[in-house]
């Protein structure tokens, strides 16, 4: 094994793709969920109920959902660069276009739009990373991918917040102003993607030629191992083990998107006499544990070679946590708990999908990496407009936010089980690069 060569692929893995992605993906989850921040003035200017704006939320994954795994099967076709250009453009778009509402059958069908050009970005990603970096490597490349999402709820939050405050300007709402402008950023990186992002290792010109055969031979041993390979195809959806994987990802879901679309409104109810830019800092605060929770927790995974403890536990955690802060009297220590809820909720993202890209490959991995994450997206489609709905009948979040807390522990314990290597695991016969 030539360590040098192997650190020197990885530097440049982890110069060239990372950074990039991340933008990405921060961009895309800021045009799926400054929706919430927009809330703060929206619903009352288009009179809408908690009921209604959570059919909003929804109406993004139902066309989410219907255009999944089309989208992932069409990308292995044309190519990753294209398809993920395509994506990213046409959801700037759309997002742009959102500015322009002015009813809730409007918003209904803006953010269907939304989530039929937005379908297939962020598992195509992960198949992408599967394709490039070796499994040894792959919880700390997911964990950073996946800060780009957590970014967006850090620095997006406060943005978006600070964005309603242009409310007047030219006479246009604030909430107006926030969905014009934070569209623009994804059409501009979407052609940028056309030149940043090759579709596999022969076609990166930043890669050398002994680079590419080393990390061509790393990819094809790690794949030869694989439980569900090529040869499955569109048969592997049937699989035991992708239907677990899909359960646990979809119980995972309900901390994810419930509590994401729902913080600054959740936030909001506990301190009702904040601005809306001290309420986007506040809802941004834990997605800042989401990140430091990721990072360690893959690092973690990749050096000791263990999954599922690694998997499955901190949803367990998160799940125990949101229980505390239900039932904790003091405001402070609320916030805390749900700080450490949406710590250990992201922090299993990274180990799930290095779990998942470790037992899937070629066709097989995209098909199924689509649906496991269409799987979750019905947790979009029908949670929040139930938490809106005991909201407006029970004017609290309390009960809507303990369902969220038993399903995370019950997906921990599941993901425990179903994230045990089906033989004993070796240790990496190199190092792991630092990043």
């Amino acid at each position: 094994m030539n360590t040098d060569l192997y650190s020197s692929t990885l530097r440049q893995l982890n110069a060239k793709i990372i950074p990039f992605i991340m933008i990405c993906y921060f961009v895309a989850n800021l045009d799926k969920t400054n929706i919430s921040i927009a809330a703060l003035q929206m619903n009352a200017d288009l009179g809408l109920s908690a009921s209604m704006y959570g059919l909003g939320v929804g109406m993004f994954y139902i066309s989410y959902i219907l255009f999944e795994i089309p989208s992932n099967i069409i990308m292995t076709k044309v190519g990753a660069r294209r398809w993920i250009a395509r994506i990213m453009i046409t959801w700037g778009i759309v997002s742009t276009g959102m500015a322009f509402v002015q009813s809730a059958n409007q918003l209904y069908v803006m953010r269907f739009l939304l989530g039929m050009a937005e379908a297939g970005f962020a598992p195509g990603i992960i198949y992408y990373i599967s394709c490039w970096f070796p499994k040894s490597n792959r919880a700390r490349a997911m964990s950073f991918f996946y800060m780009g999402s957590v970014a967006a709820s850090i620095i997006g939050l406060p943005v978006s917040g600070a964005l309603l405050n242009l409310h007047g300007i030219a006479d246009v709402a604030g909430w107006r102003w926030l969905f014009a402008l934070e569209g623009l950023p994804a059409v501009i990186l979407g052609c940028l993607v056309l030149w940043r992002l090759p579709d596999t290792p022969e076609q990166a010109p930043w890669l050398n030629s002994d680079q590419k055969s080393w990390l061509r031979q790393r990819l094809q041993q790690d794949n030869a191992g694989v439980e569900i390979g090529k040869g499955h195809g569109l048969r592997a959806l049937k699989d035991k083990t992708v239907l677990l994987l899909s359960l646990v990802w979809f119980l995972q879901a309900f901390g994810s998107i419930g509590i994401t679309l729902f913080m600054p409104l959740i936030v909001k109810s506990m301190a009702a006499d904040q601005s809306n830019l001290a309420i986007g800092l506040l809802s941004a605060v834990p997605f800042v544990m989401a990140c430091l929770f990721m990072y360690l927790n893959g690092r973690h995974s990749d050096r000791t070679n263990e999954r599922s403890w690694h998997l499955g536990l901190p949803l367990i955690l998160s799940g125990l946590c949101l229980t505390l802060a239900i039932y904790a009297n003091n405001l402070m220590v609320s916030y805390l708990l749900l700080m450490l809820t949406v710590g250990f909720n992201f922090a299993l993202t990274p180990i799930f999908w290095a779990v998942t890209t470790e037992k899937l490959a070629g066709l097989a991995a995209a098909a199924s990496i689509a649906f496991i994450n269409t799987v979750a997206n019905f947790v979009g489609l029908g949670l929040p407009p139930i938490l809106g709905k005991i909201k407006d009948v029970t004017n609290s979040y309390q009960y809507g936010l303990l369902i969220v807390a038993v399903a995370l522990i019950v997906g921990g314990v599941i993901g425990i089980i179903v994230s045990r290597p089906s033989r004993p695991a070796k240790t990496p016969p190199h190092p792991v690069t630092e990043s």
